[in-house]
């Protein structure tokens, strides 16, 4: 049976639970007295009506993105991976480790480094859950909230003890040095003439982050791992029968999911705050789930949910400037709402819109 083009469930069928959402969403602000479009307004300008506030916006944008994407590669072989925001916590502390151990002279040389190991303590810290998940059978989705847990213990052990910087009260590292200093938006379009904002804290990060959204993209779709991975999450029993290790598929790919998450890392610790702090992560790692399955767990569809999500944080706080009658909570609601369109209730709208392209096809042969 002829089905309806990908293209259409990546980025139509979004579009259209974004707008019911927005639609209800609506409607809730105008019950408590406010006026919608006034609300879709400041929103919007919040986000992309100045330099800085598009900084702002792209870089939630770039820890969406790399949530999402470590959400995506274990959801394509079925293994619901909860724990990035342990992961990410994870990888901060590889990315510190790095980033305080050499006195880099510059950061295209800080810069490999501190992506290895923030990936690679990320990834260790997804090893556990898969190597349990794999063999004993313990569930992946209780031992990675544990995880998560035990990640923010180790994180305050830490910068309360052997990381914090002597003489000081907060936990955190001391600054990482000059030469670890990740170029910002500003200082990348100087150089061409284009005006950014220098308090914005938007960073070459971003461009890593698409970088790891192609290479997810050819991961999944152009290589023999991610074609076993695709179809050990369609069928275990099946891919069994060819051969293929179930043990081996679901490490592997919560080792890449886990080391996604933990670049995450090198937004917020090497090119925001320079330093290590304490929950640096601020719940990336579940809205990461959200921009997933937004995005159909397809790496474009995964961009242009996270740049939603990061309109939505970063015009959330000048809604809240401008309407005072609107609360943070309500920033909260229209999330939530988009979750509750794009996750639950997904099928409402994919279900009949499939329909129709069926239909168009049978008429057109």
């Amino acid at each position: 049976m002829e089905k309806m083009p990908h293209w259409v469930d990546v980025i139509v069928i979004p579009l259209i639970n974004i707008l019911l959402a927005f639609i209800v969403a609506g409607l809730v602000v105008f019950a408590i007295g406010e006026n919608p479009f006034d609300m879709v307004y400041y929103m919007v300008k919040g986000a992309l009506g100045s330099t800085n506030g598009i900084g702002y916006t792209l870089y939630y944008t770039t820890n969406y993105i790399f949530t999402g994407l470590a959400f995506a590669v274990a959801m394509h072989a079925k293994l619901f991976n909860i724990g990035g925001e342990g992961q990410a916590g994870l990888g901060g502390i590889g990315a510190a480790l790095v980033l305080l151990a050499v006195p880099w002279p510059h950061w295209t040389l800080a810069l490999p480094f501190a992506v290895l190991g923030a990936g690679l303590f990320g990834a260790a810290w997804a090893a556990v859950p898969a190597y349990l998940q794999a063999k004993r059978g313990s569930h992946i989705v209780i031992t990675t909230i544990m995880f998560n847990f035990i990640a923010g213990a180790l994180a305050i052990y830490l910068l309360n003890g052997a990381l914090k910087k002597p003489g000081q009260q907060a936990a955190e590292t001391r600054h990482f040095g000059e030469g670890a200093h990740l170029p910002t938006f500003h200082e990348m379009l100087s150089p061409f003439g284009i005006e950014f904002s220098k308090s914005a804290p938007a960073n070459f990060s971003f461009v890593l982050a698409l970088i790891a959204a192609v290479f997810v993209w050819v991961l999944i779709w152009r290589t023999r791992l991610g074609y076993e991975l695709r179809a050990f999450g369609n069928s275990a029993s099946a891919t069994a029968y060819a051969g293929i290790s179930s043990v081996r598929v679901t490490i592997i790919a919560m080792l890449i999911s886990g080391g996604l998450a933990g670049l995450l890392a090198i937004n917020v610790v090497m090119g925001e705050a320079e330093r290590l702090i304490l929950n640096f992560v601020e719940g990336a790692g579940f809205m990461g789930i959200a921009v997933a399955l937004m995005g159909r767990n397809h790496p474009f569809g995964i961009i242009l949910a996270a740049f939603l999500f990061g309109m939505l944080n970063q015009g959330g706080f000048e809604l809240m400037w401008e309407m005072p009658g609107i609360s943070r909570e309500m920033v909260f609601v229209i999330q939530a709402l988009i979750i509750i369109f794009t996750g639950a209730l997904v099928h409402m709208t994919r279900d009949p819109i499939e329909r129709m392209f069926i239909r168009m096809s049978k008429r057109s042969a």
